[in-house]
């Protein structure tokens, strides 16, 4: 019953961050999963059945609260339902020696691709509005939804920064539309490990506990994506899928580092964060500053 307990917080607060931020859910709930030891295609086959539940209620709120274009999760959902679902077909036929390791080295690569992206970037604010076009979509949601799958995690990282980075889309439509495409790729995905695996590996209970937490959260996040500091977040989530995965890595057969190899680089992975998140917060205060002084200079008469 506590597992349960601390399954459901962990999808509520994976689920905050995924509805806020438009990423994070798969992987942070993933890491969770492979840290408890369970097999890698079934923790990725746990997280996407639980994502089905909390994708439609997330893709509701974000449309309730006008975040969502449906052009955009059509062109993005279609062909990520199609790369999820080679994904965990891939995953399903790899040994658990080798899977383990190499989830955790995907999730590594995401992880230091979020803080990073975040910490040092931020949101790009021009070129709104100008259209997104499916060459540049339908690539996109191949190879996001591929890695979604075989990392228990990355249609968020790899598709929300994208359309970030293109500034085409106001930051609110860029998490909503992709927190409502993924319900298309976690179906996909979910049908690709069921294929694949039948129900093997899978508890059903833990499945719920990440839904209900995940039902929870999800219209919460959708208000809070509106006021929450995304580039905070996102160099807090990225510390933290980098942190769990590099311990995966360590105790895994492909390095098996010992005890003061391990406290060295925990101490230097610390550092980076604590530095990582400094860095982020004073970057949104000073961002905040100049906002709030752009209307003031505004007012003040041309010189001629």
């Amino acid at each position: 019953m506590r597992t349960l307990i601390l399954l459901a917080l962990a999808g509520l607060g994976a689920q905050l961050v995924d509805g806020s931020l438009g990423m994070a859910y798969g992987v942070t709930s993933t890491t969770l999963l492979l840290a408890m030891g369970t097999n890698p295609a079934a923790a990725s086959a746990t997280v996407h059945l639980a994502e089905i539940g909390t994708t439609l209620m997330s893709g509701a709120s974000h449309w309730r609260f006008g975040n969502v274009d449906w052009k955009v999760v059509g062109k993005i959902g279609v062909p990520g339902a199609i790369g999820s679902f080679l994904g965990a077909t891939v995953l399903s036929e790899l040994s658990t020696e080798v899977a383990a390791p190499l989830m955790s080295l995907i999730l590594l690569g995401l992880g230091v691709y979020v803080m990073s992206r975040f910490t040092f970037r931020g949101l790009p604010k021009d070129r709104v509005g100008l259209p997104l076009r499916r060459r540049f979509l339908t690539p996109l949601g191949l190879v996001a939804g591929f890695l979604d799958a075989t990392g228990g995690g990355g249609w968020g990282p790899v598709g929300t920064p994208a359309l970030l980075a293109s500034g085409r889309m106001e930051p609110r439509k860029v998490i909503g539309s992709i927190d409502t495409s993924e319900f298309l790729v976690a179906v996909a995905a979910s049908l690709g490990f069921l294929l694949s695996l039948g129900s093997q590996g899978i508890d059903f209970m833990w499945v719920a506990a990440f839904l209900v937490g995940g039902l929870i959260a999800a219209p919460i996040a959708a208000w809070l994506v509106r006021i929450l500091p995304p580039r905070v977040l996102g160099s807090a989530v990225g510390g933290v899928i980098l942190v769990t995965n590099v311990r995966t890595l360590l105790k895994s057969d492909w390095i098996a580092a010992s005890g003061s190899t391990s406290a060295i680089v925990y101490v230097l992975l610390y550092a980076l964060w604590a530095a990582a998140l400094a860095y982020s917060i004073r970057a949104h205060l000073k961002e905040g500053k100049a906002e709030a002084s752009e209307p003031a200079e505004e007012r003040q008469p041309v010189s001629t």
